[in-house]
């Protein structure tokens, strides 16, 4: 009976709500919720977040953080079954842990004119150990199916404020609907961090007076604040971007100030003067830097005396790099030891460029470290220190009034080129005199990707000719990374990604593994398509892109190439009296908008010869959001010029 009558409220309260849509304005559900079992929004989405909420507030009797946590989710494909598995970090030190309370969990499914429900038992709850400081308390919801709405609930009970709980509102699947409620007293003061590009649906800030009592008649007011959005798209990863927490909506908290109710003040936050302080006297960072190396110790006299600043500094540079060997560990403020890596001859990256950095300084070089988070590690903060969000050091020198970024770990590097992964935007330069600052992290130099392309068809409409190629930047150091490793089998690749040619004469020109560009030409035999006394060439014979990268529907975070860069195409086929031209490709000027990108495709008959040119010019290396729909055609039209273009020679 208890079944049933649960079954007849649901189905009064849904004339509250349409038949065929989400309730998304509260936790309690629907038939709608039961009934609706495809998202029109999102046709891929394998579930869903109809709704949920948090509520996070210091509890007036034990002064305990408290944050209580509503989600209802309706699970539209097998594929989103994950979605009913619940982890909970907790917190935890040597005195005490984070607690969760409360755990309901029901999954409801509408089988016929019935509404079954099926409710998680306490034993199928557990925990386990995260790490040193964290637990995990797991549940699965029983029942599941393609159609079930799942609902669950807890209350997290925790002595930590600095930990004051922070919100998701984006994640890989879409939202209808999510909000955030926070109760904080004036006592505590936080850094509030907003994170993403999508702006809040619901911002709303008050004060509650006398909301939290103190010993001796003394209060506190409390800050009052709800954070609401709706309508949120899954956050889909796609090529051309930074870590994916660089842009995941959310609202995250550090501790600032704590004042107790008997006006003792306690600074969390540090400022950068501290910060700059601590790492004088970190032996990671600053007494590693600080030590004392002999240049005489590793270099020959040349070297030593050479008079030029930027040759001395580039064989400096040179013999670190082919001296010692990264071990693929980044460790900033861990094992970092000068000592140990000219004794191991391996050491992570912080050693290897501080003995870059130390050697060139002690040989009347301005330098400085820079510390900076790698692409896949996520921005670092810019509002207050924190300095666990830095995971690499470079170097900067100074020589001739010239800056130049500099890193040892790559064997393929250029001297003044920093590995792709170090483009993050900005780093922090170090200065234990003057004091640290941010500093812009971004290329030099151009990247960009050269072909010319030289065809002779023969008597007998055989085509025959010679590749010329050149990469610079970027493009430069993946050719080089391709090709001194293996270089048959970076020659089978290019046969493996070019099955119309056979290719002969390999030959690297560019001036070895760390030259600032990489040139190589080959000669080619190209398989035509003749058709009767008709020749149907695609001059594209080596493409820059195959496919279109960007497939996304709406984009929500920038396009981030990392570097601004450049391809060019140059096709010249040459033909005898006996052929005359039918039909080439038609002209092509493109523009993306406030010029910041161009395509340029144009032909022209010189003699007995045709001349094609292709620019492709990207003059960003970061593209906002509102470009993407620009980008995405911009694209379209590259791989569709380079796939559909059609040179038409007829036989006389």
């Amino acid at each position: 009976m208890k079944k049933i009558y649960f079954i007849l409220i649901i189905l009064s309260n849904a004339s509250l709500f349409s038949q065929s849509s989400f309730n998304s304005e509260s936790f309690r559900v629907t038939l709608g919720d039961l009934e609706t079992n495809s998202f029109e929004k999102d046709s891929t989405a394998t579930a869903l977040v109809i709704y949920e909420e948090g509520n996070s507030y210091v509890d007036p009797s034990d002064y305990d953080l408290r944050t209580e946590v509503k989600h209802k989710i309706k699970i539209l494909k097998k594929e989103g079954f994950n979605k009913a598995t619940i982890s909970i970090h907790l917190y935890n030190n040597k005195n005490t842990s984070e607690r969760v309370k409360n755990i309901i969990a029901t999954t409801y499914n509408k089988e016929g004119n019935e509404v079954i429900q099926t409710k998680l038992e306490k034993e199928n709850i557990f925990t386990e150990v995260y790490d040193e400081n964290h637990t995990l308390a797991k549940f699965t919801l029983p029942n599941i199916k393609e159609g079930s709405v799942i609902t669950y609930s807890y209350t997290l009970f925790s002595h930590f404020m600095f930990n004051y709980k922070g919100w998701d509102f984006q994640d890989d699947i879409p939202k209808l609907y999510s909000e955030y409620r926070t109760s904080i007293p004036g006592n505590w003061l936080y850094n509030i961090k907003r994170v993403g590009y999508r702006p809040l649906d619901i911002s709303t800030s008050d004060l509650k007076k006398n909301c939290l009592d103190g010993p001796r008649d003394s209060s506190a007011d409390c800050s009052i604040n709800r954070y609401a959005m709706k309508d949120i798209p899954a956050f889909i990863e796609e090529d051309n971007m930074t870590a994916k927490s660089n842009y995941l909506a959310r609202v995250e908290y550090e501790l600032k100030t704590f004042q107790g109710f008997d006006g003792v003040k306690n600074d969390y936050t540090k400022t950068w003067e501290s910060v700059d302080d601590e790492l004088r006297t970190d032996p990671n960072i600053g007494k590693q830097l600080g030590k004392s190396i002999k240049p005489e110790d590793f270099f020959d006299t040349a070297i030593l005396n050479e008079k030029d600043l930027l040759k001395k500094a580039k064989a400096m540079y040179t013999f670190v790099q082919e001296n010692y060997t990264w071990n693929d560990k980044y460790s900033l403020f861990k094992d970092a030891s000068i000592k140990d890596l000219i004794k191991d001859r391996s050491g992570n990256v912080s050693s290897i460029n501080m003995l870059l950095h130390n050697l060139l300084e002690e040989s009347g070089i301005e330098v400085s470290p820079i510390l900076l988070s790698t692409r896949n590690n996520g921005f670092a903060t810019k509002l207050f220190p924190v300095i666990s969000e830095f995971n690499y050091l470079i170097v900067q020198a100074k020589i001739n009034d010239k800056t130049y970024l500099l890193d040892a770990t790559d064997k393929y590097l250029s001297f003044g080129d920093i590995p792709f992964q170090c483009l993050n935007g900005y780093g922090r330069i170090l200065d234990f005199k003057n004091g640290s600052n941010w500093v812009d992290i971004e290329p030099e130099k151009l990247s960009s990707t050269q072909y010319k392309v030289e065809l002779n068809i023969g008597a007998e409409a055989n085509m025959t000719g010679n590749v010329y190629a050149k990469n610079t930047g970027y493009h430069a150091l993946n050719s080089r990374k391709a090709y001194y490793p293996n270089k048959n089998s970076y020659i089978n690749n290019i046969h493996d990604e070019n099955p119309n040619l056979e290719i002969s004469n390999h030959e690297v020109i560019s001036e070895g593994q760390t030259s600032s560009d990489f040139i190589e030409t080959y000669d080619v035999e190209y398989e035509d398509n003749v058709v009767g006394d008709n020749i149907y060439l695609n001059p594209f014979i080596i493409k820059f892109f195959n496919e279109n990268p960007f497939k996304l529907q709406e984009r929500t975070y920038p396009i981030d190439f990392g570097y601004k860069d450049s391809y060019y195409f140059a096709f010249k086929l040459n033909f005898s009296n006996n052929y005359t031209l039918q039909e080439k490709p038609k002209d092509v000027n493109l523009v993306l908008p406030n010029k910041k990108g161009q395509i340029i495709l144009s032909s022209n008959m010189i003699a007995n010869s045709l001349v094609l040119t292709f620019k492709v010019d990207f003059k960003e290396a970061v593209y906002e959001p509102e470009y993407y729909p620009y980008l995405k055609e911009f694209m379209n039209k590259i791989v569709d010029i380079q796939t559909n273009s059609l040179i038409l020679i007829k036989k006389k």
